[in-house]
């Protein structure tokens, strides 16, 4: 009798299904009342700006420069704090502070223009510490097969009620005082701080004193760990002339629409308006469609459309088929935008991720601001052949993407690796065994260079005690809860690991490959195994028990190393309370405890 393995989990009935996830439901939420408030507050400081100095246009260009400023500034910074604090409560307090600092303004404008701008340069500077900790938590919040989903309803929620925020910002600017505005958007944030209150998340670890030493050690090493992963370098490297070609193409709608459409400003804002609906209708239809392709391939898609949609909208000179690609070109944006947050978020570990995800947005805003400079050249140039270039830009960058490292793959790898975590049989025996040769342990230290302190005595310990083991792809490694005492290095081939719920719903995997280890949590501490390791590939691995792992663990690089991937680990799971470190000194200890960022990463350990 054939049919589908019992540890296989049925495929959601639908992919709305996400918001089965109370801490999803509420995310979405808070996002959906809390973008409206900031739109709010957006459109109504440009306009108090644009009134107080009786229609300045620099003035309105300083109020966008202060809202991205702060970007550039502290945005890599507050990725550290990101990583290394309890990422609900960073979010919590955020909007605190920001519904404090939006109520001021009625109270502050007053007594001078220049108060606008402090405030509005604070609280984004606030905000520069909530986008990550958001980012983060998100893949957290949903099970991995449905992060696809997730990202295009959080897309919903985002541009639906961003229009919504500028609508409602112009009624009350035509009718109502202004400052209500303000107060509004002050209410957002403590709705949204609200629903963060209710968020269960795991429990996080104590975390040391930040000193500006460990800043620049954690800066760094999320940098490295940007730099070291194919994929993120990619997206990292096309990022900027996309953000060059998107900065471009804002800062000229208004000046093509009046120069070469001959539009009004009822149909500026008519295209305006069409832009985000388009992009909506496209979110709302990825949330079905996305898992069809892959992430890279959605990217592809999303850029040659925007791409041609933009060089077409240059040619027009009819304003209602004008309006009409423009709203093709937001509809096309939707594929490329959740797709590369997806890939993003995927591929990124939940150690870094805040630091990975600061480091996007600032040199998303960075290339955006100089595409916005760019747009000057419009006074010197024809606008239509301006607009076409960025349009060529932007196809140029969709061709280029087919040929970066890492874009095409990565969907189809982590439908795989699910797929082997749910369905692969535990057995008996994991693979075959043999002794541990001399070029086994030549391998293995350099693979691991920490490990090359090691004396000729010790490293004929590990050969004695160690065990070689020839692996079939398919075979179920260690189980989550089960006892051991044994770690594993992998010399050969590629293992994927996850944690599950009690709904066998996997959450944070990662993969595995030469060079890395697993298994050292419970050979060193005497607790049950907190993953489960499937192997991807055809491995070959070296068995190391219990007192074998402590010998080596008196290397300290190598001990640094070991104990960074713990903390890592098990920031991904609820186990923090460990019951002992057995042969860990106390010092290592109080640093894996307290001191998790401090160390480096693995991949730049190795890379040294």
């Amino acid at each position: 009798m054939t049919g589908t393995p019992a540890a296989l989990s049925p495929k959601p009935a639908s992919p709305f299904s996400v918001f089965r996830h109370r801490n999803f439901s509420l995310m979405w939420t808070g996002q959906l009342v809390e973008t409206i408030g900031c739109a709010l507050t957006s459109l109504a400081a440009s306009i108090l700006v644009y009134r107080i100095t009786s229609g300045s246009a620099w003035s309105v260009g300083l109020m966008l420069m202060a809202t991205a400023a702060p970007s550039l500034l502290v945005g890599l910074v507050a990725g550290v704090f990101v990583d290394r604090y309890d990422r609900r409560k960073i979010m919590i307090t955020a909007d605190l502070i920001r519904a404090l600092l939006v109520c001021l303004i009625p109270f502050l404008v007053p007594q001078g223009i220049a108060w606008l701008y402090v405030i509005v340069i604070l609280t984004s500077t606030v905000g520069q510490f909530f986008d990550p900790a958001w980012e983060s938590l998100l893949p957290e919040v949903a099970a991995d097969e449905e992060l696809a989903a997730a990202n295009s309803l959080m897309a919903v929620s985002s541009f639906g009620s961003t229009a919504i925020g500028f609508a409602a910002s112009g009624l009350i600017a035509a009718k109502y005082p202004i400052e209500y505005a303000f107060y509004l958007n002050a209410a957002a944030y403590l709705f949204s701080a609200g629903c963060l209150l209710f968020l269960k998340m795991p429990r996080m670890g104590e975390i040391a004193k930040t000193t500006v030493g460990v800043v620049f050690i954690n800066l760094k090493s999320g940098i490295d760990y940007l730099f070291n992963t194919g994929v993120l370098r990619s997206i990292f490297v096309l990022a900027v002339p996309i953000s060059i070609s998107f900065g471009l193409a804002n800062s000229l709608l208004l000046p093509f629409a009046n120069r070469a459409l001959h539009a009004g400003d009822f149909e500026y804002g008519l295209q305006e308006g069409l832009t985000s609906v388009g992009f909506v209708a496209a979110s709302l239809l990825m949330v079905g469609i996305m898992e069809r392709w892959r992430e890279g391939q959605w990217m592809v898609v999303g850029l040659l459309g925007m791409g041609a949609a933009t060089v077409v909208y240059s040619q027009m000179s009819i304003i209602p088929l004008a309006i009409a690609v423009q709203m093709l070109s937001g509809f096309m944006n939707a594929p490329f935008v959740i797709a590369r947050r997806t890939l993003v978020q995927r591929n990124t570990e939940n150690a870094v991720r805040g630091r990975v995800s600061s480091a996007f947005m600032v040199s998303s805003n960075l290339f955006f601001l100089i595409g916005m400079g760019l747009a000057g050249l419009a006074d010197v140039m024809d606008v239509r052949l301006l607009y076409l270039l960025g349009g060529v830009l932007t196809l140029v960058c969709g061709i280029w993407a087919l040929t970066l490292p890492g874009i095409g793959q990565p969907a189809a790898e982590w439908r795989k690796a699910l797929a082997l975590l749910r369905s692969a049989p535990s057995v008996p025996g994991i693979g075959l065994e043999r002794a541990v040769l001399p070029s086994d342990m030549s391998l293995l230290v350099g693979l691991i260079p920490t490990l090359s302190g090691l004396s000729a005595q010790e490293r004929q310990q590990i050969m004695t005690q160690g065990r070689m083991m020839d692996v079939q792809a398919g075979t179920r490694l260690t189980r989550t809860g089960e006892k051991a005492d044994s770690a594993f290095f992998i010399l050969a081939g590629k293992a994927v690991a996850g944690t599950a719920d009690r709904q066998n719903v996997y959450h944070s995997l990662s993969s595995m490959t030469r060079g890395d280890f697993f298994g050292e949590i419970a050979a060193l501490t005497g607790s049950l195994r907190t993953a489960d390791v499937v192997a991807e590939e055809a491995l070959q691995m070296l068995q190391v028990p219990a007192p074998t792992l402590q010998m080596m663990m008196a290397q300290p690089a190598f001990s640094q190393l070991v104990m960074a991937r713990m903390t890592e680990r098990l920031a991904r799971t609820s186990i923090y309370d460990l019951p002992r470190l057995t042969g860990v000194d106390p010092q290592s200890a109080r640093e894996l405890r307290e001191e998790p960022s401090t160390f480096p990463d693995m991949e730049t350990v190795q890379a040294s």
